[in-house]
Formats: C-alpha cells, structure tokens, sequence
C-alpha cells in the first residue's frame, strides 16, 4: 500500500469527497492501514485523517469483528489513530500536530 501511486488528475474528477484505500494490516502493532486522497479539494494526500477513520472503524468492525482498533495511516507523515465505537459513533484518539493557530473576533 505505501508504493501506491495515485493518478491525482483522475482523481480530481471524481464526484467524491475523496478516496479511501483500505487494508487489514500484516504487523501485529495494528489492526488496519488506509491511505486517503482529496486531490478535488486540493490535497492530493493527506497525512492522518481522522474522518475516514469514523467510516473505516465500522467497515472494518463487521470484518474483524471488534470495536476497538489501533490504525496506521501509511502517508509519508504517517499517523497512528485509535478508535472505538459507541453505538453509533466512533472514539478517536491519538498524536495531534498543530499546522495553524488562529482566534475569531466577533
């Protein structure tokens, strides 16, 4: 999965927020690695997202039949996300890397 190569044109063209490539993973230190792509909103990769982790938690729950995972998302920053489901959420947790600080005044 990491020697994955996007076409990003393509990808642009999409009617999808992004795309998704998901895979059970062959180390024991985690459960699923998933890559994800958002080339139409101008990130052709992104390096931990925690939203498509709220899809993945389920799809993979039903396969793997737990509620619980540790995930890799396999960008080259690469990400460790935590997850657990409650009823019909999805607990995330994990490292967070600040990119952007700002306040709004009303």
């Amino acid at each position: 999965m990491r020697t994955l190569r996007p076409d990003f044109r393509r990808l642009r063209g999409m009617p999808a927020r992004g795309v998704i490539v998901t895979s059970r993973a062959v180390s024991s230190d985690c459960d699923f690695v998933s890559r994800f792509f958002a080339p139409a909103f101008g990130i052709d990769e992104d390096p931990a997202t925690g939203s498509s982790h709220c899809c993945l938690a389920p799809f993979w729950s039903r396969r793997l039949n737990k509620t619980t995972f540790i995930a890799r998302q396999l960008s080259a920053r690469g990400g460790v996300l935590k997850m657990q489901l409650a009823g019909d959420r999805v607990r995330l947790a994990g490292q967070a890397v600040t990119v952007l600080r700002g306040e709004l005044v009303a």
